[in-house]
């Protein structure tokens, strides 16, 4: 019995008990938020996203989009605001002297007049408008937070709004005029948008901005994409929102450029009186800085930025999340060192004064001036509806148009160019172009910055949420946000623009009533610097191509001409009627 035992093989241990798979806490975060009420709300699953990449996303999103802040606030403090003549004060004509001392012979205090308002711009007048700027930043911030929260709750979709590049210049330079100096006032032109952006709303309530979006030709719709994308490459490549790669040139309008600030100098038209005076033409406005006069190519900030287009473009080909962000935080971290060759705070009066700004960090800012500012005394005028009817047009066809390229990008539009949420994201920026008009700002429009959100996987309105909150800390840090320079920015649109180009490969290149509209919906918006225009010149070029067949095939319905198959344009670029083995025939011979 013992010798038993002993050769009885040991039993096997028991098997060790199974482990769980750890788990980050990142991805029980993603998993938690996926399950709850939040995640379904959103669809976060169904649409193959996370609740931190919709937090990237939208962070992506509102770094590329920042800049609006202070460029918004900056074009429309160009009009004047609401300061007129009544907040510029009395001078003495001996500029050294202050008005209680401007006593003795010679000496006379100047009454403020119309001339108050432009170089030398009267100090009481430079103080108005620094408040203004102050308001338009806030109204800014605000009507974009208005317009992401409606965006991300109701539509679903992962498009941030604020007021839109384009109008905003139309709005300050054409409408209102340089300080004042257009056809109706600041305060008639915010009428003209509350009345167009009521307009808008209707349209959009009803379903007819829907039905009018698909009134755009297919060839122009899938093209607008691609060109909107060359559209934000151009912006990104040039001094005022970008790295400054190319600049005027009075030969051929755009050359190489990349000098630094103090090698540029700003163009106006002007015109020579009989005596010699030298004067700004009638309608002509000062350029910015856009003029090489020399050091092509040394700009520091401009090679700074091309470091930051190489971070992200390596990020982009090694597939690493986050790239939009990191080339930003990168390039602007470093631009906010003072007493740099790439400083965004030069030793001047202005960067001192961007300087002391962005030392507060927080700056909570009330609108005073410019809430409520809408006159509608100049409703009669014919400059005013002028003015609405062109901020209403631009706006059915920008602002649509990039809905539906954003749309398109995100891999949400079908093959009849709708998408889900879209009623709602007809409904979200026109409500704000209405809020907007009441706060100061011109319309608000979906930015096609949004494409960058959708580049980190943006796919829900959770990264519009995300816009927005950033948005609302906006309220509190404005001062940081609105020191990202311009160099640090153009990077992320030029790489935006390259992942736009993808569309391009869906239109017939091979038929030319479809390949001529969309080649000029790709070349207008980027060298008109609209989207409006490219959407107008591709669609009336798809109409003039298609009026003969139109025509044709009208007479043929009421019998007045012969039914027969539609000839192609330029020979084998249409639709051949003949039979298939007599073109088989032609195949095979030698």
């Amino acid at each position: 019995m013992v010798m038993e035992a002993q050769l009885t093989p040991p039993l096997p241990p028991p098997p060790p008990p199974p482990q769980r798979s750890r788990r980050s806490p990142l991805t029980r975060l993603n998993d938690c938020v996926a399950g709850s009420w939040v995640g379904k709300r959103f669809k976060v699953s169904e649409r193959n996203t996370t609740f931190t990449t919709e937090l990237r996303a939208g962070t992506a999103t509102f770094l590329t989009m920042a800049y609006i802040l202070a460029v918004n606030a900056s074009i429309l403090t160009d009009s004047g605001g609401p300061c007129s003549v009544s907040d510029c004060v009395p001078l003495c004509s001996d500029a050294a002297l202050s008005v209680s001392n401007c006593t003795g012979p010679g000496l006379q205090v100047l009454q403020p007049d119309a001339s108050c308002k432009f170089d030398p711009v009267n100090p009481g007048y430079t103080l108005c408008l620094e408040k203004v700027r102050k308001d338009l930043i806030v109204a800014t911030v605000a009507s974009s937070l208005i317009g992401c929260v409606i965006m991300g709750t109701f539509a679903n979709l992962p498009l941030g709004l604020a007021p839109g590049m384009g109008t905003n210049a139309y709005f300050a330079y054409t409408v209102v005029g340089y300080h004042g100096s257009g056809n109706i006032s600041y305060q008639s032109a915010l009428a003209a948008v509350f009345i167009e952006g009521l307009i808008f709303l209707l349209i959009s309530a009803v379903g007819l901005r829907a039905k009018l979006a698909k009134l755009i030709p297919k060839p122009v719709r899938i093209s607008s994409s691609a060109g909107i994308g060359l559209f934000l490459a151009f912006i990104g490549l040039q001094n005022s929102e970008g790295i400054g790669l190319v600049g005027y040139s009075s030969s051929t309008l755009l050359t190489l450029g990349g000098c630094p600030s103090s090698s540029r100098v700003s163009l106006a038209p002007v015109e020579t009186a009989a005596n010699g005076t030298v004067s700004l033409l009638a309608g002509g406005t000062v350029s910015a800085d856009i003029y090489c006069l020399r050091d092509r190519m040394e700009s520091p900030t401009m090679w700074l930025g091309i470091v930051g287009f190489v971070i992200i473009a390596y990020c982009l080909v090694k597939n690493v999340k986050g790239a939009m962000i990191y080339g930003i935080v990168f390039v602007t971290a470093i631009s906010w060192f003072r007493n740099t060759r790439v400083t965004a705070f030069p030793n001047t009066e202005t960067g001192d004064a961007a300087y002391a700004y962005f030392k507060k960090v927080v700056d909570v800012h009330v609108i005073k001036k410019t809430a409520g500012a809408l006159s509608f005394k100049n409703i009669g005028k014919g400059f005013f509806w002028e003015a609405l009817v062109t901020f209403l047009y631009v706006d059915i066809l920008d602002t649509t148009g990039t809905l539906y390229s954003m749309a398109r990008f995100a891999g949400f539009a079908d093959q009849n160019g709708d998408f889900e949420g879209q009623y709602f994201a007809f409904m979200s920026d026109a409500t704000s172009i209405v809020v907007g008009s009441l706060l100061g700002t011109s319309p608000v429009t979906a930015f096609i910055e949004s494409s960058t959100g959708i580049r980190e996987g943006g796919r829900t309105g959770l990264t519009a949420l995300t816009v927005a909150g950033y948005f609302l800390l906006a309220f509190f840090i404005t001062p940081l946000l609105a020191s990202i320079p311009a160099w640090a920015v153009g990077p992320p649109l030029i790489l935006v623009g390259v992942l736009m180009m993808k569309s391009v490969v869906e239109i017939d290149w091979n038929d030319m009533r479809h390949a001529i509209p969309a080649f000029v919906t790709l070349l207008l918006m980027p060298l008109t610097y609209s989207i409006a225009y490219g959407l107008i010149g591709g669609i009336g070029t798809y109409i003039v191509l298609h009026l003969w067949d139109w025509t044709e095939e009208l007479l043929a319905k009421f019998g007045v001409v012969g039914g027969g198959g539609r000839g192609g344009v330029n020979g084998s670029h249409g639709q051949p009627k003949e039979d298939g083995n007599a073109l088989k025939a032609v195949e095979l011979e030698p």
